[in-house]
């Protein structure tokens, strides 16, 4: 409601009259709003006065005279105010151009089909107001003043109930994050926001495991109380740049702007470190006795935000797909990738391993999870590209041998008896048996059968000692122990990853080859562990 004034006055009494009044009420606002940054009163002070001077030439400029309005001539007001509003535009669009590095002519069309009704408003508002300032000055400027604090508080009114709507149009009633639909918008703009400034963004989308299964049990409300659950957890956990949103029933998405991928998996990691170790009333339902999720994660590179959308949605079948529980990413890499899936070993290990998704669901998800560590771990330590093969291979099939083992005793829910641990120990033995069995697969068997092997002599089953194991069973120990220390089980409380770390380098050189612990771990740390100031 300034401008009407500024623009009275300046048709009125003039330009400096006008100036005089910015004046004022510039340094009424810097001690009114302190908080404020001093550059900012400036910045506005400096754009106002350059609006009124170019509209008092242009008045001056067609002809206006100053003082009462001229109402059989209107036009110099018509142009001073397109002056006006033209130099407005004008230093806006320049601002956020300079500031959000968007493009200006897109800044300044999206200023000029939003501002153009309210400084044709102006105009009517600064004309209202000269005629009243001609009758009377202090009155005039006393009704306008009155009328203008009225209409605020009307706007303001109006403005907090599009508020309203707005919020409840644009998230979900149950637990209060973005919607479905509002989230395929923001999808858009974070999406051309990361094009135009060069910045990378990626992607997380998260199912919750075996959700059914609790519904099935507890009823659908107490399922509604367990997503609002899971929703305030994600929340809390995400960065404040983040946009979190409900998907649709047990899915859940989180697009983060300025994340590499890497990070972005490290960040979901941690999250579903953080999901399995908070417990809440009825999880024991579930396989794990834990909360846990699937996730996929990918940075957006090229196409539409639909394919981005769709890419991440493949990672996080990707993660259902090797047992849950897990977070997966879409690239070349990838265990289930079309070029490697086209490898007929592979494909047919993976039939076997599939064959623990009815008998033994654990070993099923460890048995992936060691191939994903596998698979990274090969790139990072001296290996030929054959040996690199046969580690990925074994570590996928390492313990095939359990298939053997009676379903009792792969569930049990608690220690085992020294008559039961002899016949688990026997699996690595038939693991080999089963290798032997099958054309093409001879050169895992060392994987298969002594990878419970110890550097100190103390493993299963032959009791080999140090570098008379072969290396890559040496490697294939590490990453079994690993993911055996942190995953969740319910007869076992589960290890963090620094934990595990821990006691990894507490056992290097007795159960582990110490010239293999510190690389994996590294890899650990730069992979899968989020930096502490990200949690």
């Amino acid at each position: 409601m300034d401008s009407p004034v500024f623009l009275s006055v300046l048709f009125i009494y003039g330009v400096s009259a006008s100036l005089q009044l910015l004046f004022i009420t510039t340094i009424f606002f810097v001690f009114l709003q302190r908080n404020i940054q001093w550059w900012k009163h400036v910045f506005n002070f400096s754009l106002y006065a350059m609006m009124l001077m170019s509209a008092s030439s242009a008045f001056t400029f067609i002809g206006g005279d100053q003082g009462p309005i001229e109402t059989n001539n209107l036009m110099p007001y018509v142009v001073a105010l397109t002056i006006y509003f033209g130099m407005n535009v004008s230093m806006i669009g320049v601002y956020f151009f300079l500031t959000i590095k968007k493009g200006l002519s897109d800044e300044i069309r999206g200023i000029l089909m939003e501002g153009t009704s309210s400084y044709f408003i102006t105009l009517v508002l600064s004309l209202v107001l000269s005629f009243l300032m001609e009758v009377q000055v202090y009155i005039g400027l006393l009704l306008f003043t009155t009328l203008g604090v009225l209409l605020s508080l009307a706007f303001r009114q109006y403005f907090n109930l599009y508020q309203k709507v707005s919020e409840k149009a644009n998230r979900d009633q149950l637990t209060g994050l973005y919607n479905h639909g509002c989230f395929k918008e923001l999808l858009e703009e974070k999406v051309q926001d990361a094009i135009d400034s060069h910045q990378p963004i990626s992607m997380a989308i998260i199912d919750i495991d075996d959700f059914k299964k609790f519904n099935d049990t507890f009823g659908h409300l107490e399922g509604d109380k367990l997503l609002k659950n899971v929703g305030t957890l994600i929340q809390d956990s995400a960065d404040q740049k983040d946009i979190v949103a409900r998907y649709g029933g047990e899915e859940f998405v989180i697009l983060m702007p300025n994340t590499s991928e890497d990070l972005a998996f490290k960040r979901l990691n941690t999250l579903r470190k953080k999901m399995n170790d908070t417990y809440y009333e009825g999880v024991e339902v579930f396989p794990y006795g834990c909360l846990s999720f699937s996730g996929g994660v990918f940075q957006y590179k090229e196409g539409t935000s639909a394919d981005f959308l769709h890419k991440t949605d493949l990672a996080m079948y990707l993660a259902k797909r090797k047992g849950k529980n897990m977070i997966s990413r879409l690239d070349e890499d990838s265990m289930y990738g079309d070029a490697i899936f086209c490898d007929e070993k592979l494909k047919l290990a993976k039939q076997q391993v599939d064959i623990f998704l009815t008998k033994d669901l654990m070993t099923y998800r460890h048995s992936n999870r060691v191939h994903d560590y596998a698979n990274e771990f090969s790139k990072r330590i001296d290996l030929t590209k054959k040996e690199k093969q046969l580690l990925i291979l074994g570590s996928l099939v390492h313990d095939i041998g359990k298939i053997e083992v009676p379903r009792e005793l792969l569930t049990k829910a608690g220690k085992l008896s020294l008559d039961e641990w002899e016949m688990m120990k026997k699996h690595v033995t038939w693991g080999k048996d089963w290798v032997q069995s099958i054309k093409g697969f001879e050169d895992i068997i060392p994987l298969v059968e002594l990878h419970h092997e110890r550097f100190d002599g103390k493993g299963y089953p032959y009791g080999l000692k140090g570098y008379s194991i072969p290396k890559l069973a040496r490697v294939l120990c590490i990453l079994d122990s690993f993911d055996a220390m942190t995953t969740e089980r319910p007869y076992q409380p589960t290890k963090t990853f620094q934990e595990a770390i821990n006691e990894l380098r507490r056992c290097s050189g007795t159960q582990f080859d110490p010239d293999l612990v510190e690389p994996f771990i590294e890899m650990i740390e730069e992979c899968y562990m989020e930096e502490e100031v990200m949690v």
